[in-house]
Order: structure tokens, then sequence, then C-alpha cells
């Protein structure tokens, strides 16, 4: 079997790196071959979320599309082509079309309500040109379909019956928790990108609260800049691949603020996925897949108002081991449910399925 897999990022981009690029040394064992071809490259997404930069966006984004339509033209030695999220970011089903015209089965991963209007704040002007109506259209030409959650599968079964939900797993041989000693001060920690860092205004005034009562915290923000005026307490860096796991180790405590509508409710939770199997205890808002990964007050807490938020988070700064015993158990929770050892045979299953169907017709 050989399989062209189409993302739309770099390594660098976490949704196809956890996605798609942990599955391919399963994939590999299994002996089956791959090609994996990004739109974007490395050098590209270093400026896609950065403010202005429009020529050189311009100029990858040409890049991109040149190599697309390279890709698509040979797809003839493969058996089946991934296509994870979209093979093209603007316009309607183009490349995915042709690749059903060539008779090539398509299998569809997504993980986000990408079928929603949205871009980036540094992307805004791309918005004209996007195309969320695509994602029913890629859907309905799929052999398969994976989906990150439970809402998107029921999205997804408005087009096709082939739907498995797939969560986005976590490696928890490489990403498990630190026996380093507690520092003086306790981290109260978040980790994510430029497209989520706005979910973190709504907790401002529980920043300011929890740095009145407590002056035994800081808190550190990884994935961009974040600041309140009149607090000293922060720590904000740029996400970096390489860094990211030393990062989570300095996290005494995990946060996940989202706001809840059908954006977020399309969110696979994989930042609380991320701490728990570090053993981070983590505290999310009460929104979408977060309460079926969450058990309140067994594996985490969740937080509906800010008023529980500074009850929750005031709980795990006082109490060192409430800490340890949620995080020990949302360790379990990752294991279990959400590792990739636990979720890679599935996503095994849906390959094969889709070449024994193909091969059968052929």
């Amino acid at each position: 079997m050989r399989i062209l897999f189409l993302v739309p990022y770099p390594q660098e981009g976490a949704s196809n790196r956890y996605r798609v690029e942990q599955y391919l040394p399963y994939l590999k064992r299994e002996g089956i071959r791959y090609s994996l071809r990004p739109f974007w490259s490395a050098c590209a997404y270093r400026s896609l979320y950065k403010n202005g930069h429009y020529f050189r966006k311009l100029f990858f984004f040409m890049c991109g599309t040149t190599s697309r339509i390279f890709q698509i033209f040979g797809i003839a030695g493969y058996d089946l082509v991934f296509i994870h999220r979209e093979a093209y970011p603007i316009g309607g089903a183009f490349f995915e079309t042709i690749i059903s015209i060539l008779k090539k089965p398509i299998i569809f991963d997504f993980d986000d309500a990408i079928f929603l209007p949205a871009s980036s704040r540094p992307n805004n002007f791309i918005e004209r040109f996007k195309n969320p109506n695509k994602v029913a259209s890629i859907i309905k030409r799929s052999k398969y379909v994976i989906s990150g959650n439970s809402f998107l599968a029921d999205f997804a079964l408005r087009y096709n019956r082939s739907i498995t939900v797939i969560p986005t797993p976590i490696d928890t041989d490489k990403y498990y928790p630190d026996n380093r000693s507690p520092g003086n001060k306790i981290v109260i920690g978040w980790i994510g990108s430029a497209t989520t860092l706005d979910f973190l205004k709504s907790m401002r005034e529980v920043f300011v609260r929890l740095s009145k009562e407590f002056s035994n915290i800081r808190f550190k923000i990884v994935g961009g800049d974040f600041s309140i005026l009149g607090l000293s307490n922060i720590i904000s860096k740029p996400w970096s691949l390489v860094e990211e796991i030393e990062d989570l180790k300095g996290f005494d405590i995990g946060i996940m603020p989202m706001p809840d509508n059908d954006w977020t409710s399309g969110k696979c939770g994989f930042k609380a996925i991320l701490y728990m199997s570090m053993g981070i205890p983590c505290v999310c808002s009460a929104v979408g897949v977060n309460k079926e990964i969450i058990l309140d007050g067994n594996n985490g807490f969740l937080a509906n108002s800010e008023e529980e938020w500074i009850k929750k988070l005031s709980l795990l700064v006082r109490d060192a081991e409430l800490r340890k015993r949620l995080g020990d158990a949302g360790r379990k929770t990752a294991i279990d449910r959400y590792s990739l050892k636990a979720n890679a045979p599935k996503y095994l299953d849906v390959l094969k399925k889709a070449y024994g169907k193909n091969s059968a017709k052929t």
C-alpha cells in the first residue's frame, strides 16, 4: 500500500504533527509506504502567523500552489490519498475533485470546525478567499472520514456514513511527567498558538485576583506575547518545537480557557490531553469535548465562570497533594484513552479498510 498524505503545514504545525506525522512510524512497521507533502514549507510557516509580510506570504503561497499541482498530477503511483483538513487553503474543493475524477480513494481527516468561517488575525485579509462550504464537498468525495470528536462527526454524517472518531493522540512515551522538585513559585502555565492566544483575554481578572491572593505564583505563557498592566509575574515566550517539552515541565498547573461557541465545540481538547500526559493538573473551560475528557475533580477541573476559575486554581495552588492526585489521574486518562498506542490500531484500521475497499473494486 502506498499513501500520499496531503497536509497544510510542516512539522511545526501542531495539527498535522499530531494527527498524521506521529502515526508514520506505525505505518512503516506495517510495511505501508507513504509520502508526506505539506502545502506550506517550514520557512513559509515562520511567516504565516506574523502581521504583515504580505508579499512574502504571496510568494510562499505561489510556491505551495505550484508544488501541489505537481503532487496532484503525480498520484498515479499511490493507492490512497489522505487529506488532512484540506488540500488547498483557499477556494473550493478543486484539488479534491481532481483526485476523485482520477479514481483515487480519499481519506479525509479534520480536527476543527473548518466548515465554519474563521481565519487567524494576521491573515484576516484571506477570509474572502476561503470557502468553508467545500468541507461538505470533500466529505462527500471521501471513502472514509476521520473526525477528532463527536461534534465534527455529527457534521460529517450528513454527507458520509463512513465516519470514525479518533481523538488527537499524544505519545505518552515522549510526553511524560517530570520528577523535578517543586520550586519556590507555583507556575500556572498555558501553551498554544497565535490563533488561540485571544482566549487568554478572558483570564485577565482571574490572573489579577490570584496574584493579589498568592505571592508565590507566576504565569507562564508559551506561544505568544501576553501581558497585563500592573502584573510583573507573567512570563511569555514564543512556542518552539525544540523547547516544547521543557516548557511543559516547568508548569505546575495547566489552564485551557475557551469561549463556548460552535467553533470551540469543534476543538478536540488537545491542550488538556497534553497537560494530562505530562502529569500536569489542569483547569479547563467546561466547553465541548473538554467535558468528555475531564471528570471534574477526578482527573482535572472544569470551570464555568470567573469565580470557578479562581476557586479551582486556588485549590491547586494551596494543595500540592491535590496537584499530584489530579496529575496522576490525568496521566492515566491520557495513557488509556488518548495515547498514540491506544489510537494507532483504529487509525491503521481505517487505512486498511479504505485500501481493501478500493482493491475489491479493482
